[in-house]
């Protein structure tokens, strides 16, 4: 264990360096740990990793090219970059009990395609190779080419909808998901927000996916992945589960038996960072018969790995694996849903009427707001969340009628329910102070909207008084 000392000595002596070639930087990091440490972070998808991790990515492993896999380079020196990859690869294997773990990609959105080209691959480019021509695959003509990307082109994938809670990487248009499948949604029902197995087992009949894709990034229940994989097995499909969001719930045993992806699904994506506490990065896990062509992502999707970012995976995934972290990700559950109880209690609508994990989605419509009316009113006041679609959503996708909220980071600064419930009383406290606007001509306004400074300056010194008592980094002192 290092000592502060060590810490605070680290992180200063790498700002002297920085400061040395360009001071504007160092000084940019420095204000956005001030920042940081001074803002009630709310949003759901962000965390704090700890500074073993952070010290990990600036490092020479940076300046190296590593494309292939353990001990199949296309680079010569890369003994160290095994030795960071494979212990990452064994650090998630074993955390999440999965028989395969591919550990390079740079993001979510890099692991979801890594997954979705492993699995047309598997499923459709090696039968249509062999349809094409008995041959070799350099004698395939033109035509046969144009076929076979047809094909590959053809194919489809059901995923949960955007106003749901679904992911924009789950096929849709904005995305390359998108254009790469035939894509079709299943939502929730109308009247208690939750996942309706029946009615996504009947898409499933009727549209035939190739993919049939789990996972959220703006549902606050659990998913019953023992039956979504009975679903998608029905209608001959790949399951594939992104559990981004959750994966830090999945390691630390918060979500077991059927509501654990990894025992149910033929291959899950997820990010490194989010309630996971590791670095910006993705990661793939997959049943033994994906594990080749997951291997091949680069070069396939990924240009070259970042192995001074791996190497941080393997520190954050080596933390995962201790006594306490299994403590943090039940805190963070309980953190949730004590917010949630506070808000309903002072008569916040929320999606779903509560929440399993760890988020929650407020209704704002119910205080005569958009999304964007809110989330800007509670930045004024010093609480960072995001504006977020409901179920239905009559503002779209732009202006939404919601605010997610998360507790992960909050959590891992030591806040704890009674803190929540105070949480929940500033965010009330703004919601119901903020008007709308209106245009110039008159008219409402979706975006515009007026609160009392000092309303919003009150919250914000009430948020910085709480905050004191569970300081950010409190072994880092830059000064």
């Amino acid at each position: 264990m290092s000592s502060p000392n060590a810490e605070s000595t680290a992180f200063r002596s790498a700002l002297e360096v920085i400061r040395a070639v360009e001071p504007r930087v160092a000084d940019a990091i420095a204000a956005e740990l001030a920042d940081q440490r001074e803002s009630l972070k709310l949003i759901a998808s962000e965390n704090y990793a700890s500074p073993a991790t952070l010290l990990a990515m600036g490092n020479w492993f940076s300046d190296k090219y590593a494309e292939g896999t353990v001990g199949r380079r296309f680079y010569a020196g890369c003994q160290n970059v095994d030795t960071i990859e494979a212990l990452a690869a064994e650090h998630a294997r074993e955390l999440f009990g999965a028989a395969h773990a591919y550990v390079q990609p740079h993001s979510g959105i890099d692991a979801n395609l890594v997954a979705f080209w492993a699995v047309l691959a598997d499923r459709v480019e090696a039968p249509a190779l062999k349809r094409a021509q008995a041959r070799q695959v350099n004698d395939l003509t033109e035509a046969d080419w144009f076929a076979l990307r047809r094909e590959l082109g053809n194919q489809r994938m059901l995923g949960m909808s955007l106003d749901a809670g679904g992911h924009l990487t789950h096929g849709f248009r904005p995305n390359i998901s998108g254009k790469m499948f035939d894509q079709r949604s299943y939502g929730t029902d109308p009247a208690t927000g939750l996942i309706d197995y029946d009615k996504v087992a009947e898409a499933a009949r009727e549209f035939k996916p190739l993919i049939l894709v789990a996972g959220y990034s703006a549902y606050p229940r659990k998913v019953n992945f023992r039956i979504m994989r009975e679903i998608a097995d029905s209608v001959g499909a790949t399951f594939m589960v992104d559990m981004a969001h959750f994966a830090g719930l999945v390691a630390g045993k918060v979500f077991t038996g059927d509501f654990d992806p990894v025992p149910h699904a033929h291959i899950v994506t997820t990010t490194t960072h989010k309630s996971l506490r590791g670095p910006r990065g993705g990661m793939v896990l997959c049943q033994p018969e994906l594990a080749e062509q997951v291997d091949r992502g680069c070069p396939m999707v990924l240009g070259g790995p970042l192995p001074h970012v791996m190497a941080a995976k393997a520190v954050a995934l080596a933390e995962a694996r201790r006594p306490d972290f299994a403590d943090y990700a039940q805190r963070i559950v309980a953190n949730a849903q004590a917010l949630a109880e506070g808000l309903l209690r002072r008569g916040a609508t929320l999606v779903t009427g509560g929440t399993d994990n760890h988020l929650a989605i407020i209704d704002v419509t119910s205080y005569g707001l958009t999304g964007r009316q809110a989330e800007q009113a509670l930045l004024d006041a010093g609480i960072v969340t995001n504006r977020n679609s409901v179920p239905q959503d009559p503002n779209g996708a732009w202006y939404t009628s919601g605010i997610r909220i998360g507790t992960p980071a909050l959590t891992t600064r030591g806040l704890g329910t009674a803190e929540m419930d105070t949480i929940a009383e500033l965010i009330h406290t703004v919601l119901s102070q903020t008007r709308p606007g209106a245009n110039a001509d008159g008219t409402p306004s979706k975006a515009k909207y007026a609160l009392d400074a000092a309303v919003a300056d009150k919250v914000s010194r009430q948020a910085s008084e709480l905050l004191t008592g569970f300081p950010l980094y409190p072994t880092v002192d830059l000064t």
